[in-house]
């Protein structure tokens, strides 16, 4: 049962102010587009302009932190609600944080040295409150297996402040703090939810038996997966011999394909909301397997297989998580609109596009970048038509959220 202190109040909260994920979801999703599509502009020569940090920086920074960890937040600030019992952030509150994130959006648009501090306040203040919101519900129920997700906020705020130490400083190696270790904490939150709903998913989603993950297996999959944060936080990756670098990533690749056969892909054909989940996985594996190749001496960047990661696992994942949540949570049916199965496919394939290009001639790698942006954007864009209104309108049971 859902603990709501006060219903009558909550009938005064706008449907979008209800549950964490319906401004969050939608309006990160409209943020990215029109990021995609300035980023897609400014490759093409057709659009310039200086924002903070640099028009790259921005890039980088905002499709991680004004993006993929606002996506992050709606989705654990909405979570907590099913895993407490307690009712989530809503609201005033939510409108706060949300301002918060807006704010910092447009503050990181303007490349002013007199707003410096106030850009990196905003900024870095928005997955502070949210870790402050889910542990508050967390710790009131004494539920500690869930709090493992405050510490990865708070890892993920120290690795955005590193980015924005960077634009201080002009220390490169800042900014590979704070970018790779933002990537690889966000590998692990996908890692530690994978593992926890997709078998579930699975069966529920296919009507077959659902595979039960094996202890071992599953902690060897965190435990390889946790240290990569840990190495890029602390910018240990240039001192180890790079064949521990190897072993570490091809380990991690072993651990997440054999984890990934077990889901059992092959029963999810007929299933859009399962089969998309399972083919942005792969991303991961190959992914890692990609870093491993690298440090072997092959003519594969670390560039390169960070965008599979960012471009293919948690594009794909994001878009597939979303589609999802954002029927469950509202209370409708889990039968997505039939337009959102070639929607997983175009972003399956703007991310394969990002990760091959890299190999191609330079013409034709950048023309095949450019194509990847149009075609995530378009995307993301199927998601807000289809789902803007389900977002911003009440639940149909009536119940709060």
């Amino acid at each position: 049962m859902i603990n709501i202190s006060d219903p009558a109040k909550e009938k005064t909260v706008a449907p979008i102010w209800q549950q964490a994920f319906r401004p969050f979801f939608l309006f990160a999703g409209i943020f990215s587009i029109l990021a995609m599509s300035v980023w897609a502009a400014v490759l093409a020569g057709k659009f310039t302009f200086t924002p903070y940090g640099g028009v790259f920086f921005w890039h980088a920074h905002e499709m991680l932190f004004g993006f993929v960890a606002a996506i992050i937040v709606g989705f654990l600030l909405t979570a907590v609600q099913s895993w407490t019992g307690l009712r989530a952030t809503n609201g005033a509150p939510l409108m706060l944080l949300f301002a918060l994130w807006l704010l910092a959006r447009i503050l990181m648009l303007i490349d002013a040295a007199a707003l410096q501090w106030l850009i990196v306040l905003t900024d870095v203040s928005f997955l502070l409150l949210a870790a402050l919101f889910l542990a508050r519900l967390v710790l009131k129920v004494k539920q500690y297996r869930n709090l493992i997700f405050v510490p990865i906020l708070l890892l993920l705020t120290t690795a955005n402040l590193f980015t924005h130490l960077f634009v201080i400083t002009g220390k490169a190696h800042f900014f590979t703090q704070g970018l790779y270790g933002t990537v690889m904490i966000v590998t692990l939150i996908m890692t530690v939810i994978a593992g926890r709903v997709f078998p579930m998913f699975t069966a529920n989603g296919t009507q077959t038996r659902k595979v039960e993950n094996i202890a071992w297996l599953e902690k060897i999959v965190i435990i390889l997966t946790g240290l990569l944060p840990l190495l890029y936080l602390s910018n240990l990756q240039h001192s180890l011999p790079k064949q521990v670098m190897v072993i570490l990533y091809l380990s991690c690749f072993l651990a997440h394909s054999v984890r990934a056969i077990r889901w059992r892909p092959q029963v999810t054909i007929k299933t859009p909301l399962v089969w998309s989940l399972h083919l942005a996985y792969w991303f991961i594996p190959i992914s890692f397997l990609l870093f491993a190749l690298h440090y072997l001496g092959f003519n594969i960047t670390t560039s390169n297989a960070l965008h599979g990661l960012t471009a293919g696992a948690m594009s794909s994942i994001i878009l597939a998580m979303i589609a999802r949540i954002s029927l469950g949570h509202s209370g409708r049916a889990l039968a997505p609109h039939w337009i959102m199965k070639y929607a997983f496919m175009i972003m399956f394939f703007a991310g394969s596009i990002r990760l091959v290009s890299a190999h191609l001639s330079e013409m034709f790698s950048f023309n095949l970048n450019l194509i990847s942006a149009v075609l995530w954007a378009l995307a993301i864009g199927i998601y807000v038509v289809v789902y803007t209104k389900i977002l911003t309108s009440p639940r149909p049971d009536g119940r709060p959220g």
